[in-house]
């Protein structure tokens, strides 16, 4: 038993001392793989180092130093600092490549007009705001023989005056006239496409016509120096129309974006709105000194006659320079026609949140590739104006929210609005576009001759 007890205890103990020696092999061979890995990482941080400080060496010291490469799958963008840079960077894909001259005429054709303020701030001033964005416009160019299109700046809204409470615009043909005798005689371009590649804007009741009554825009037309331009217009129609037979582009009346975000810094566009459906404006049942004419073809008269005791609308007739404050409480507003269909109550009514109701029959609204009217306004036909009330009512019970939630899109309310300067998708980058997609015709009219 003595014996047996020894031999057990001798086994044991060679068997704790073998494991003892494995043990300490294996902690020899963990140190020195982790002294390995552990110079390996010190010689890998300093070869990194010294590359980092030696690359950087090389970029901030090379007489053309290389710039970082970004990469995006969206769109080109435009933003203001891409304008407002001395340096733009230029996107030749860009709107189709496009590139416009604008022309130097002397003063007498534009800016003398701006010493009346007002000129620059009208519901006619697209005139101003178009020119003035394109000085500055990285699709503005010096070069005329590298030019797709040339815009001829002629302001003659400026001189809106009022002539027996109406517009005087007289005075256009003969100063749109006396610019192209001055662009032709001493630039090539005009007479080598017979001017269709220029651009003009006519921003007034019936376009390039130039006359506020209906009657006597049809019976003028457009003068004939004209009629191979391409016109921006505040007027359009969906009918044949004498004042609309030349290459077009309708266009928004101008508002000011200014003045528009402050109303909204006051009352956001979602906020409370108290007032069901507004109206403000001249609602006059016979004209001033218009025999057997009817303002709006009786249609405003139509409204107060039936509404203007109806505690539903908020129908004013005097002018209110706050009544902005009023659109942005407001459900529905009213865009009934006046003497032209077109209201520049189109653009406050979508910019400060208010649902349009067109009563215009036939109206063409501007940038309709770019403005989903259809899913933001409401249109009434001028014969259903008596059923107004009964037509809001039922909208309120069943699509308003959607029609609301679609008109509050920033994007939509930014195509409307003539930004300064220039932003993507804003009412100037929006005629800019519709110009690029007659890019191939304006070089194809040059390239003819």
């Amino acid at each position: 038993m003595v014996e047996l007890k020894k031999n057990l205890s001798r086994k044991y103990s060679k068997g704790f001392v073998v494991k003892m020696r494995f043990l300490h092999k294996r902690s020899q061979s963990e140190k020195a793989n982790s002294m390995f890995w552990y110079r390996y990482f010190k010689w890998l941080l300093w070869f990194s180092l010294s590359s980092y400080f030696f690359v950087s060496f090389l970029i901030t010291h090379s007489p053309n130093p290389i710039k970082p490469t970004s990469f995006s799958l969206s769109k080109p963008s435009f933003s203001r600092a891409l304008i407002e840079s001395h340096n733009p960077i230029t996107h030749p894909g860009l709107l189709n490549g496009m590139k416009v001259y604008v022309y130097n005429l002397p003063p007498k054709y534009n800016n003398d007009w701006l010493s009346n303020p007002r000129c620059k701030s009208h519901l006619f001033a697209s005139e101003v705001a178009i020119h003035k964005t394109l000085l500055t416009s990285q699709f503005r160019t010096l070069d005329p023989t590298e030019a797709d299109f040339f815009f001829v700046p002629v302001y003659v809204s400026c001189n809106f005056s009022t002539v027996n409470g109406f517009p005087a615009i007289g005075h256009a043909r003969a100063l749109i006239s006396s610019a192209v005798k001055l662009i032709s005689s001493e630039h090539p371009y005009w007479n080598r496409s017979r001017g269709s590649d220029h651009v003009f804007v006519a921003s007034h009741d019936y376009g390039a016509c130039f006359h506020a009554m209906e009657d006597v825009a049809m019976a003028d037309g457009i003068p004939e120096f004209m009629r191979n331009s391409i016109i921006l217009q505040t007027f359009g129609v969906k009918y044949k129309h004498p004042c609309q037979e030349v290459e077009n582009v309708v266009i928004p009346p101008y508002i000011s974006p200014k003045n528009v975000k402050s109303t909204l810094v006051k009352s956001p566009v979602n906020g409370r709105r108290d007032i069901f459906a507004f109206f403000r404006g001249k609602m006059e049942v016979h004209p001033k000194n218009i025999s057997g004419r009817f303002y709006s073809k009786k249609v405003r008269t139509e409204i107060l006659r039936k509404y203007g005791g109806d505690q539903r609308f908020y129908l004013k007739r005097h002018r209110f320079a706050g009544y902005q404050s009023e659109i942005v409480r407001s459900v529905f507003c009213l865009c009934p026609l006046g003497w032209a269909p077109w209201s520049p109550r189109l653009v406050e009514s979508v910019a400060l949140g208010c649902v349009p109701v067109i009563i215009a029959d036939g109206i063409r609204l501007p940038f309709e590739s770019a403005v989903n009217w259809p899913e933001i306004s409401l249109t009434v036909p001028e014969r259903d104006v008596g059923k107004l009330g009964d037509i809001l009512e039922l909208v309120t019970k069943t699509n308003l929210t959607i029609i609301q939630r679609n008109m509050w899109d920033q994007e939509t309310r930014r195509a409307l609005l003539y930004s300064d300067p220039m932003e993507e998708g804003d009412a100037t980058w929006q005629v800019l576009k519709e110009l690029s997609l007659r890019v191939s015709r304006s070089r194809k009219s040059v390239s003819s001759e």
